[in-house]
């Protein structure tokens, strides 16, 4: 599950488990725990919020509940289960590109598959140099793609062979080789390490104190093809113009 907390303009988004091997898959109850957030992280933003989303443990988010979904006790119920959670999980990638403040990804470890995706939701993506890989499995396991995972993909890794060595030859990749790839913005050497760099980098945003209606809509203009494919409209705004 998550939790939602917030200190000053910052909101913390924390996914949350048993332990400190709890991968944090995407059941449908922990999507609908996600979305609960996001949705009063949108509803109590103020000019300034910013959203830093970080988890427990070894992983930030191994995909979705593959478990869940075979234990439907046959095929058709897998693949129903299945796409019960890719349609589950749109709106909380529709809600991230739309939300209306910046978001910073704390990655203390795996982020797989949705939980990449997840991960790739944000503006930032901060992750740890000495462990945890990014990595989507769907190749390597026999999964398609969903079209807004590669929407997604498409609008925030501008480099069709680093595209194609994530998605095509599935290639678990780390923190240091991440930033080279344009993948992620930084690296850091230790969880703790990598809370600090999200603090910093929260508070020097929130600072800007940026409306986030405005903020929600520049970021919807540059991905207007992800925009399409996730349903979400873009207007106009005008905030503390005098025009």
């Amino acid at each position: 599950m998550c939790t939602l907390e917030k200190h000053d303009n910052v909101f913390i988004l924390t996914l949350t488990g048993s332990s400190d091997l709890d991968e944090h898959r995407l059941s449908p109850p922990v999507i609908d725990s996600i979305l609960s957030a996001l949705s009063q992280a949108k509803a109590q933003a103020t000019p300034g919020s910013i959203l830093v989303t970080t988890s427990h443990g070894k992983f930030f988010s191994n995909g979705f509940d593959l478990a869940w979904a075979q234990a439907a006790g046959s095929r058709t119920g897998a693949r129903e289960r299945l796409h019960q959670m890719v349609e589950d999980f749109k709106p909380v990638v529709a809600a991230m590109i739309a939300l209306p403040m910046p978001t910073v990804a704390a990655i203390n470890g795996h982020a797989a598959a949705a939980g990449f995706t997840l991960a790739l939701s944000h503006d930032y993506v901060l992750m740890r140099r000495d462990k945890g890989v990014l990595y989507m499995s769907e190749v390597d396991i026999g999964l398609t793609l969903p079209d807004y995972f590669a929407a997604l993909f498409r609008a925030k890794i501008g480099s069709a062979s680093v595209r194609r060595d994530i998605l095509l030859r599935a290639r678990k990749i780390k923190g240091e080789e991440a930033v080279k790839m344009g993948i992620v913005d930084s690296a850091h050497d230790s969880v703790e390490q990598v809370a600090e760099a999200s603090m910093r980098l929260g508070k020097q945003l929130a600072s800007r104190k940026w409306s986030g209606e405005v903020y929600a809509e520049i970021r919807k203009s540059l991905y207007p093809e992800l925009c399409g494919v996730l349903g979400l409209a873009q207007k106009v705004v005008l905030a503390n113009s005098k025009l």
